[in-house]
Parts: structure tokens; sequence; C-alpha cells
């Protein structure tokens, strides 16, 4: 779900709009964030720049984030100079935690000001050797797939057991026993 507040729009969700940015926005005191800006490109679309980390992007702990009016004020941590843009257009990505900056002074600049997000690994095991036996109160699950030379150990108790075998059953996979 995206929220965006644009000045002197006609918009009539436009106070409610601020408003949720604002408590998005002060939510994030004392928390880690990723701070990034780029250029705009022609077509206005803060989806085709380029967010991969780059040279000057920066993590910091935000420190009194507040939004007064149509300004966003913060510290980083260590800093003792409260920090300030006043914003022309504000977009908030509620999905992947993120807030767009238009900044008044700059036109052509768009920041993006987002919590770190958990980035899985994934590996894929196909059809790999499966040992399962009972240690204590929990389940052990090997699987092992000696071509890739992995061994992935999984501890389970009764109730993931027993979400799992639920979840193979409603997917047709387990039978009903």
């Amino acid at each position: 779900m995206k929220v965006t507040w644009q000045q002197n729009s006609n918009n009539p969700d436009n106070p409610d709009n601020l408003d949720a940015i604002a408590q998005w926005w002060n939510n994030l005191d004392g928390k880690e964030i990723s701070w990034q800006q780029r250029l705009i490109p022609d077509t206005d679309e803060v989806e085709e720049i380029n967010w991969e980390v780059q040279k000057f992007d920066e993590k910091f702990l935000i420190q009194t984030s507040q939004l007064r009016g149509i300004t966003v004020y913060w510290q980083k941590s260590n800093a003792k100079d409260e920090r300030n843009i006043t914003a022309r257009k504000f977009l908030l990505d509620k999905v992947k935690q993120k807030l767009y900056i238009y900044p008044q002074s700059q036109k052509q600049v768009v920041i993006c000001v987002s919590l770190p997000q958990v980035i899985y690994q994934t590996i894929e095991l196909t059809n790999p050797q499966i040992i399962g036996k009972a240690v204590g109160d929990n389940y052990l699950l090997l699987l092992r797939d000696p071509e890739q030379k992995l061994d992935v150990t999984v501890s389970l108790n009764s109730q993931k057991i027993e979400e799992l075998l639920a979840s193979l059953k409603e997917q047709g996979v387990a039978n009903s026993n």
C-alpha cells in the first residue's frame, strides 16, 4: 500500500496521508535506517531508479525523528546538530517500509529512507536424502544433498511437526492418517 502527500494537492486524503507519513517517520526514532539519495529520471518513477547500495548511501541510527508541518527533522545518533528537509512530496510504501522524500530545494532529487530489510539466503535441494529421527521431545530431520555436499539439519518440536504435516495435507501431499 502506498500513501502519497503532495504540496498544493486537491486530493481530499492529503491531510490524512500526511498524518500517516508523520506517524511512520516519528516511529523511526532510535532505529537503524538506510538513507539513499538519487536523481529522479525523466519519467518521475522511483521504481525505475537503481536503489542498489552505492558509495554515498548511509546506514545510521536515527534520533529525534519528527515531522513538523511538511519538514522532516532528525539527528544521527552521534551528532549534535538537528537536520531537516522540507518536502514538496512524500511517497510512503508501507509494504516495503520505505519513505521517498522529494525535497523542495532540489527538484531533481529523491531521497529514500528505509528500514533495513531481512534478506533470507535460499538454498535449493532437489530430492535430497532424508533421515528423520526422534531426539528427546523433538524430531530431527536431516536433508542431505551429496551433489552439493550439503547437510541441512532441522530440529522440530511436536507442534512444528503437526504444522508441517497439516501444511502437507492442505497441499494434498500427505495422507490424513
